[in-house]
């Protein structure tokens, strides 16, 4: 991508009502739009990185067998009367809405009942056992306050994925897959070593659940850390009986910040026999299905990783998600030559698969530098009259600030094997 090209535009101001860090940042680097409070609109830089990150979580979510789909986001109001989640005083997040033709619909918060009710359609005997499905779903939830940016909005994409299976012992085995699974997720978008498995509350889903916490300054929630065990608790469960329960006392745990980027519940099999989900055995014999639910926050996971990976520059991200693993910067200076350079290395990078973020605009040296610090792509290719004579390019590490000259023999090798 020609930076001339890119209709986004960087910018030193932000909406007065934006006080969290990772929207500040993604807005003036052009990553989001802000629509209202808590609702976003993805740019093309910023969607670059989400799909970056939906990409991890499906080649993790595709290694436990998780089967790819997408439902609807309209919900229908006597599937959730069923399991009396209907309810406002229930489920307090509910948009829902009166059709021309008479009725009532929901506007997808989650998505347990209408999988549920779906695979009835597709579930009758346990040899039909075990499935598990996920989807990328855009996520509505009526929050009274939409604050943290995109960590908390109202309108946001989810991965969500629900396991279904005959028996107990395959069910918790399943169910023990995804917290690995989700755990090396974590590791790949460079936050593992932050990321607890978290005991807490089921809320509106079941009555305890495993979150999965990162350590986070701003984060809106509290949790307490054993870091030899690699557990955490969250506020709201900490009690004597969840510590006896987890082989942990209060002395070993350390109070943080932090910000929730992932939920597992285990259903057990509670949720199939309110839906009216059973299979039969090999006795013929009728009894509920166990079900599992896992969510990831992808667009909220965005947001962490902004206030985790960030400077009073700008954004730093890893090669792993960042919109694109180099960013070409060419400081002209109304040379043709340079200009002719930068556009070879350009097109040369192109040639062997590797993408890049090109600024050829006609803007001064420090406007240019500035702007590649705020969008954070990790190695930035300087190129200049003194490069040229030079015989290659200047390396710049976004993370550190390091600065290497790459011979231009060297370039392909060294843009291949740079990671951070």
């Amino acid at each position: 991508m020609r930076q001339s090209h890119l209709f986004t535009k960087t910018r030193k101001t932000v909406p007065k009502d934006e006080v969290s860090k990772n929207a500040q940042l993604l807005i003036r680097a052009g990553f989001i739009h802000k629509e209202m409070a808590g609702v976003y609109a993805y740019l093309p830089l910023g969607l670059r990185v989400v799909e970056n990150i939906k990409t991890i979580v499906r080649e993790e979510m595709n290694a436990i067998s998780g089967q790819e789909i997408i439902m609807t986001a309209l919900q229908r109001k006597e599937i959730w009367e069923r399991t009396g989640r209907w309810s406002d005083e229930v489920v307090d997040v509910w948009f829902k809405s009166s059709l021309k033709a008479g009725g009532e619909i929901g506007f997808g918060w989650s998505h347990e009942e209408p999988i549920g009710e779906m695979m009835k359609n597709y579930i009758t005997s346990y040899k039909d056992l075990p499935i598990s499905v996920y989807q990328f779903q855009t996520k509505l939830r009526n929050e009274l306050r939409a604050r943290s940016g995109i960590m908390r909005g109202r309108e946001f994409v989810m991965k969500d994925m629900y396991s279904f299976a005959a028996d107990e012992k395959k069910h918790l085995a399943y169910y023990e897959s995804a917290k690995k699974a989700y755990m090396k997720v974590f590791e790949r978008l460079g936050i593992g070593s932050d990321t607890f498995i978290t005991f807490a509350s089921g809320g509106a889903f079941t009555k305890f659940s495993h979150e999965f916490q990162t350590i986070c300054e701003t984060g809106e929630d509290a949790i307490y850390v054993n870091r030899e065990k690699g557990i955490a608790v969250n506020e709201e469960v900490l009690t004597n009986e969840t510590l006896d329960n987890l082989g942990v006392t209060r002395e070993s745990l350390e109070k943080v910040n932090s910000a929730e980027v992932g939920n597992i519940f285990n259903f057990g099999q509670q949720k199939a026999r309110d839906i009216g989900l059973v299979v039969r055995d090999a006795k013929g014999k009728e009894s509920p299905v166990w079900m599992g639910s896992y969510g990831i926050g992808i667009t909220r996971l965005l947001g962490v990783l902004v206030e985790k990976f960030s400077d009073a520059k700008g954004m730093m991200w890893n090669t792993s998600i960042a919109p694109y693993p180099v960013h070409i910067v060419s400081i002209t200076g109304g040379n043709n030559d340079v200009v002719s350079e930068a556009d070879r290395l350009y097109d040369l990078l192109k040639e062997h698969g590797i993408e890049a973020l090109y600024d050829d605009r006609d803007e001064r040296a420090g406007e240019k530098f500035a702007d590649s610090d705020l969008i954070g792509i990790p190695l930035r290719f300087v190129i200049s009259e003194k490069t040229i004579s030079q015989g290659g390019v200047e390396a710049v590490r976004r993370h550190d600030g390091v600065s290497t000259f790459v011979p231009e023999s060297s370039i392909i090798e060294y843009a291949t094997n740079f990671a951070v």
